[in-house]
Parts: C-alpha cells; structure tokens; sequence
C-alpha cells in the first residue's frame, strides 16, 4: 500500500495526499490533444483522458486559476462557467508551482521524471539553489530536461505547433527545457495573443497552438485571491476567452487549464527561519517555494532536522525524507538521475501556514500574499475545460 491509498499518520494534516499521476492529471493533456489530433506522441501518456477528434487545437493555460477558485468565483465568468459541468477535474502534481507543472504538461511526464522538482532545487553537483523561472546562473536547459516535448514530437509530424506568451518568454531556459518545439510567438496581452491563436489556426491546414496568460497568478500573489481586483482579472480573461472561442473555426477545439491554484497566507501564519533557531539548526537552506520547500541540511544533520520540524510541525505539515517523497509518490516516478535534486526533506504545508527564510529570500518574495504549492485541493486541483470541434 502506498501514495494516497495508504492510511494518513496521525501527525500529518487531513486533506493532504500525494497527487496521483495514474489518473487524470496535468501530464495527460497534451498527450490527449495530440491524440485528439490523430498522433500517439505520448506514448499512451493520455490515460484516462480522451477527447473528440479535431483537425485543430487550440489549448489555453492560465496561470493560478484552480478548479476551487473557478468554482467559487464562477458567477464572474460566465464563459468558463458553461464549460464546467463538462470539465474535468486535474491533478496539477506535486509541489503546485508554475515551473514543475508548466514542464509537466509540455513533456507529458511527471515531476519526477523530467525533473523540474518546484521553484527552485539544488543543483545536485554544487549544491547551488537554482532558479528555475529566472533560470540565473543555471545549467544547459537541454542537458536540465533532455526528454523531448510533446511540442517538439508534433512538430516532427508536421504539425504547424505555436507557442504564444510573453516576448520575454521565447527562448528563456524554462521555456527551453519544459515547452520547447515549435515557433514562438510573442504577445505583450491576452488579446494580442489571442489574435495571434486566431491567426495559426485558420492559416494552417494542422495546428497546435498553446497560449499561456499569467495575470491572474500575477495578481493573486500581489494582492490575494479575495481581492476585487483578482476578480476583475478573471473576468476580463472570462471575457477574451469567449471572443477566442467564438473566432476559431469549427475544425479546431479549445482547451483550458491551469497549473496550480493558490489560498492567502496572512503573514502573521508564517514562520521565518531567521528568527527561528530551532527550525534553522542543521538547515545548510531551503527553496523558496514557503508552502512546499525542499530542505537541505548540512552533512549528518537530516535525521536531526526531520525530528525537529516534524515535532514543530505535527498537525500543520508532512515532513519527508527524500526516500519516503520518493517511495510515496509525491513526484510521480523519479528518474535516477533527478533524485539528487530532491532535499533531504521536503515539506507540504497543510490549510495554513508557510516557511520563509528571510535571509536569502528576494524581498519581493516576502511580500506575496497568495501563495500554493502544497497539496490543498485549493492548490493542487485544476479545470480541464473542453470545448469540442463541431462534426463535419
């Protein structure tokens, strides 16, 4: 027995299991669209998802808008809302970051296998703690992620693939090693991207086109998922999205998802690690990712740090070993060589709470209200929304 079969230690919180990556989850939904399309590029990686024929595929990733958000805010988005009692409910994988999962739906794989472990790991042959949104100071995206993508794979079979995001975007190392394949596309808005969308479908026999918008991940971090100007965002993307639906042509259909959702975190709930020395004895560091951070320790101290934060954190937290994350499945099946990345403990926070380290963290970090990746269903659970092309 184990992952989210096994029964739950009494020290751990309720609601909080590792993800399960058999059934429908993030890594499944390119795989389906390319099946949609007519090509098995995904290895059977599709699952239990299947979708209708199409000659055309439009998929839409917006950043932060998990199912339980969707759901509670669904009166301010009336589009997406009639494609809800048709949705299906996703797994967004473990840790529920935009890095981890960005690359697990362009390669179809799970976290462990390609390798893209949260916001930031360590890199196993220095030790450095490395960014993977910034990519700063990091190694060969390709060697990183060597796996190709469903992107590139379609793209081998002739189908015209067109990535569209931010110009800043195209070409950066996370782009490189989770989503490359294709030709990119920039778009400085939503509506600009969507224009482009428009564009690559009705100018292409074949197409694949991915459109990722970050507003609402952008806003929900800077001033929280209850604030008014968060709703005001997924209406005007609510709005966008109707016009795209309405201008592809009856061959394509349109697929909406997201990577993680996200809960506030009042700063009063959050423990700081430099002014904690009980929490801090023996930590060498932790990423950055306060909801669900990798925790490494200085040589011979793990065992030591385990006891420590699991007696601090019983009740609030699962506190792991790497081999207990790796037997329990928490990163899906993990690659020989993607295991060194993982920390010597690695933490999922329950309801509440968050673990910082102002030290080493940047200060804009520090300031973020909204915050996911643990796995809450207000973190983990994803839409997959589906509109289907019309029969010939």
């Amino acid at each position: 027995m184990s992952g989210a079969d096994a029964p739950r230690p009494p020290d751990r919180p309720p609601g909080l299991h590792p993800p399960s990556y058999r059934h429908t989850s993030l890594p499944q939904v390119l795989p389906a669209v390319a099946a949609s399309l007519g090509y098995a590029v995904g290895e059977g990686r599709a699952g239990d998802l299947t979708l209708a024929p199409a000659r055309s595929a439009v998929v839409v990733l917006l950043d932060g808008l998990g199912l339980e958000l969707l759901r509670r805010r669904a009166g301010h988005a009336p589009f997406l809302r009639s494609l809800l009692p048709t949705g299906t409910e996703l797994a967004c994988g473990f840790p529920a970051t935009t890095a981890t999962s960005l690359a697990s739906l362009g390669t179809g794989r799970a976290p462990g296998e390609h390798g893209l472990l949260g916001y930031q790991v360590a890199i196993p042959e220095t030790g450095q703690i490395f960014d993977h949104l910034s990519w700063e100071n990091g190694p060969d995206p390709v060697a990183w992620q060597p796996d190709p993508t469903i992107f590139e794979r379609l793209a081998a079979e002739d189908v015209a693939v067109v990535r569209i995001g931010l110009p800043r975007f195209d070409g950066s190392g996370l782009t490189t090693a989770a989503q490359r394949g294709g030709r990119f596309v920039g778009a400085n808005s939503l509506s600009a991207g969507i224009r482009a969308a428009v564009r690559a479908v009705t100018t292409n026999d074949r197409a694949l086109v991915y459109l990722y918008w970050g507003d609402i991940d952008r806003t929900g971090h800077m001033l929280g998922v209850g604030s008014p100007e968060w709703t005001a965002v997924l209406e005007d993307a609510d709005a966008q999205l109707r016009r795209l639906a309405e201008a592809l042509p009856r061959h394509t259909c349109l697929t909406i998802t997201a990577d993680h959702g996200m809960i506030d975190v009042p700063f009063e709930e959050r423990i700081d690690l430099a002014t904690d020395p009980e929490l801090d004895a023996g930590v060498r560091a932790i990423t950055h990712e306060p909801r669900a951070p990798h925790v490494y320790c200085e040589p011979g101290a793990a065992a030591a740090v385990a006891e420590a934060w699991r007696g601090r954190l019983a009740g609030r937290a699962v506190v792991l070993t790497r081999e207990q994350a790796i037997d329990e499945g928490w990163f899906g099946p993990v690659a020989r060589r993607n295991a060194g990345r993982i920390g010597d403990l690695v933490v999922a926070m329950g309801p509440r709470g968050a673990i910082e380290d102002s030290r080493t963290s940047k200060p804009i970090l520090l300031q973020l209200l909204g915050m996911h990746g643990s796995v809450t269903r207000d973190e983990v659970a994803v839409p997959l929304l589906h509109r289907p092309a019309e029969s010939d």
